[in-house]
């Protein structure tokens, strides 16, 4: 399974959700490795179709379904809606269903 994380430099919630996702590896026994991507330019973001900082793709698709088809990307800040309020990160929920997805796809 590719695991991707993509950010800026400054981005306040790149290292949590890092250690998010190596938490939930490690519950589930998984050793994939997380490639971290950092954005540097606007272009950048553009040709990459980055939503902002931090996204998580899985086989090279976006976590969250509305992203994959974005049509505004940039060096922003993102934010996940984690029942009824907003977060820097994913719900380790999210993160720990959208891993089972990817290794039932046989990733």
């Amino acid at each position: 399974m590719m695991i991707e994380l993509l950010y800026f430099e400054g981005c306040p919630n790149h290292v949590p959700l890092l250690q998010m996702l190596r938490e939930t590896l490690d519950s589930l026994g998984r050793v994939d490795e997380i490639h971290e991507v950092e954005v540097h330019t606007q272009a950048e973001a553009e040709a990459i179709r980055f939503v902002g900082s931090p996204s998580i793709r899985v086989d090279g698709l976006d976590i969250e379904p509305w992203a994959r088809t974005a049509k505004t990307f940039g060096l922003s800040c993102r934010t996940y809606t984690n029942g009824s309020r907003y977060s820097g990160v994913p719900s380790s929920e999210t993160l720990r269903r959208v891993i089972m997805e990817g290794i039932r796809e046989g990733s």
